[in-house]
Formats: structure tokens, sequence, C-alpha cells
């Protein structure tokens, strides 16, 4: 190697060891809320007593919030599941002399669990997994031999109601009080029904009234999300529920978003898009130290939110997870809480959406840099205070964060490789948000 190349390649190096210091006033929104690394979600499903008996008293000793889907047919004071259509009696009748077909079939298996027949809950569930993977054939099949065995006098009669489960007494005053320790609660249908096997009136059905009860007892903020019974992205249900809710934990598609289900291998860190959301399942076969090397891999990128999807709690519910695994694990997470952002899912998703629409302007005029940040987005959904991240001149030891009707606030003076910077919540649309600089005596 000559003199020259020598010289090349060590003008390269210091290129990129060299840091590029920020003007002040430069000011950019972090990828997440107080400028973390990551974000997490612990979500549960199907809203089992021993989540809130156990799980959800761990949590807020930690102070650690979470999303619970529930199932609101199982609460009193809700509107309990049932089939809307035609007598089901006619139903079963019929399919004596009519062959089950792409016509009927979505009548049929919303009737067919409805039928009081011992297994006949089971036709119904078999034959949406069916249709969940494009297989409408095999659920006409399904569907056809159900019906074939309930007129046959092949299932013995009996009185039975999709996920009844006796030990789940939770009420909705219960449910009020763990919402105001700072929980989410979102619709999991009226009775986890298959959505992608059932007509359109039984469909909205299931998705409406459970909306609307959780708005009549918790109120309009706990409607932002909802989760579709065994995860379906069924395009139909996707279609009907999106008209409903901001968003779904099923299916979020945007051009920004890498979308991971539970059921997906890729590694988060092979996408390039600026969010994964990445969802793992802690079901009873996966190792504690799976479940960690998850936390840890959010840690190790820029651009992971990991949505944990929990069922069952000590015994009660499915792929149930022991009060002291669940302890241990949320305190591997409570450990790592000066990185990790653990937030609702309907708080993440309100955070990543609102800085995609957000523009922000600042001017630095001296003694002060005036900060503006709007959007276009509902601001009745979409209220969330995201994290501004300000360039500071070299001589403001000292900051006041004031903006109109509020409180001065003082702001810790930060440092990175780039330069001096403050770190700050600011709703969108708040108007001019003024930082201002008082030097250290």
């Amino acid at each position: 190697m000559n003199c020259n190349q020598l010289w090349l390649l060590t003008v390269v190096f210091l290129m990129a060891c060299t840091s590029i210091e920020q003007a002040p006033g430069q000011t950019t929104i972090t990828r997440w809320q107080d400028g973390k690394k990551a974000a997490i979600s612990l979500t549960y499903d199907d809203g089992t007593i021993n989540q809130f008996t156990i799980a959800l008293p761990i949590m807020n000793q930690m102070e650690l919030p979470a999303t619970f889907y529930i199932l609101t047919g199982k609460i009193k004071g809700s509107a309990g599941g049932r089939f809307i259509g035609r007598p089901i009696e006619t139903i079963i009748e019929e399919t004596a002399t009519i062959t089950t077909d792409k016509n009927n079939l979505f009548e049929r298996a919303s009737a067919i669990g409805y039928t009081n027949f011992d297994g006949a809950i089971q036709y119904h569930s078999d034959a949406g997994a069916l249709v969940d993977a494009g297989d409408m054939e095999g659920a006409i099949k399904v569907i056809e031999e159900g019906y074939q065995k309930i007129r046959n006098g092949d299932l013995p009669k009996k009185d039975k109601i999709f996920h009844n489960n006796t030990t789940d007494t939770t009420t909705w005053e219960d449910i009020k009080s763990y919402a105001a320790q700072g929980h989410e609660f979102g619709s999991h249908t009226i009775t986890h029904p298959r959505l992608a096997v059932l007509d359109e009136t039984n469909l909205l059905f299931e998705l409406t009234k459970s909306k609307e009860d959780i708005k009549r007892f918790l109120g309009d903020e706990h409607t932002f999300s909802a989760e579709c019974p065994y995860g379906t992205e069924n395009e139909r249900v996707m279609e009907y529920a999106y008209e409903l809710y901001p968003a779904l934990r099923n299916r979020m598609p945007e051009p920004y978003l890498e979308e991971l289900n539970r059921w997906n291998t890729m590694n988060p860190g092979e996408s390039t898009k600026e969010y994964v959301q990445w969802q793992r399942g802690p079901l009873t076969n996966i190792t504690m130290k799976t479940m960690k090397s998850w936390v840890d891999t959010c840690l190790a990128h820029d651009n992971v939110w990991l949505v944990l999807v929990f069922h069952g709690v000590d015994g009660i519910g499915w792929e149930a997870r022991t009060g002291a695994e669940l302890e241990e694990y949320f305190k591997y997470i409570k450990e790592r809480e000066e990185d990790l952002w653990v937030a609702t899912f309907a708080d993440v998703t309100k955070y990543i959406r609102e800085r995609q629409a957000s523009q922000v302007e600042a001017q630095w005029e001296g003694a002060e840099i005036n900060v503006t940040l709007t959007h276009d987005l509902d601001p009745s959904l979409y209220d969330l205070p995201l994290t501004l991240k300000t360039y500071l001149p070299d001589d403001w030891n000292v900051v006041q964060m004031n903006s109109a009707g509020e409180t001065s606030v003082s702001l810790e003076v930060l440092h990175d490789v780039n330069g001096r910077f403050v770190l700050y919540q600011v709703a969108p649309g708040t108007g001019v948000v003024r930082l201002s600089s008082r030097q250290e005596k």
C-alpha cells in the first residue's frame, strides 16, 4: 500500500468516526416515547379470571400497563351470544334436502353453534379454521357432516355456550376499577367465534354489540383497539372490523410497518421498514430463556415493537403460564425500562401513527427556540403526547419549556455525539412551545 492509499483510508476512517454536530433548534420526533430504544405491549386474550387476580397485581406492583381483550358475553349486564336469523330448526330440516355449499355455508356455520348439541361448536370452529386457511371446500364438508350428525341423533343434546367458564366471575365494576389503574380493555367479541365463517348479520352482531357494551361500561377510550379471535387475518373480517375499530391487533396494514404475526419466523432485524410489530405468544412450550431473548432482540435494534400475547394464567385459560413465571418475566422487562417503553397496544399505535403524520417546525431566535407540532389526524382519537428532541446552543446550560396556559417546566440538558439536547413531551395541536435559556449562576 502506498502513502496516497494510506492517507485516503485514514481520511475515510476519520469521516466515519466523526459525528455531525446538529444545528441549534434542530428538532425531531423520537421513534419511541421518551427516546427509548424499543416498545413492548403486554396483551391478554379472553379475560379469564386469573389474568385479573394474579397477573394484574404483579404488573401493578411493577407499574407495567397491559391491554386485555375481553369476551363481553361472559360479563353480567352485557349482550349475550345468540344466533340472529331464521329459526334454527328450519335450517336443520333444510340441510336434509339442500346440500351445504358456498351460498349457505356462512348461515349454517353461524347457526350450528347454537343448536345445543354437544360437539356442534367444534364443527363451527373447525369450519372457521378452514375458511381462515382459504379452504372453503373443506369447511363446507365439515358443516355438512355436522348437520348430518345432528339430524341422525349422533350428537347428544346439551346446553352449552361459547367459552363458558363458571370460574370467570369478573364484573363490569371490577373491570372499571382495573381500567382506572392504567390498563386498556378492548373487544375480543361476545363469544369468541370463528368470525371468518359467520354470515354478515352475525359477524356484525359479535363485533358491534361487544363494542357497545365496552363503551357503555368503560367509555369511548376503550373502543380504540380490538382483537378478533384466533388471530384471524381474514380479509372479509378485517374489512368489517376496521369499520368499527381504529386499530386491530390482527392486522395493521401500513407501508411503514412490518407486521410479523405470532406464526411468522422472520427475524425482525431483517426488516428495513421504519417500524416492526413483532408478535410473540408465550405458550407453555416456550422456555423462559426464549421469552427473555425476545426482549434482548428488541434492544438490539431501534425499530421493534414487541407485542406479547398471553392467554391463560395459573391453570385457567388456554396455554396457561404460572404467576411465578410471569413475575420472573415482567421483572426482566422492568429491569430494562431505561431502554424499553412498556405501553398499552392503543398508546403505541397512537404514537406511531401520530409520529408518521406529524410535522414539526422549530425556529431559533437568539434566547428562544419556538417549536410547533401539528398533524391532520382526528384529535379526538389521536391526542397522545409525542417526545421531541431539540438540539441546543453550546452555552445553554439550563432550559425552561413554556406553552400556552401551562406552567413553566425545567428540562434536563442531555448530551450525545451530535451535541447538547433536551427531550420533552408535546401533544399535537398544543400551539407554540417555547424553549428558553437562563444561565446558571
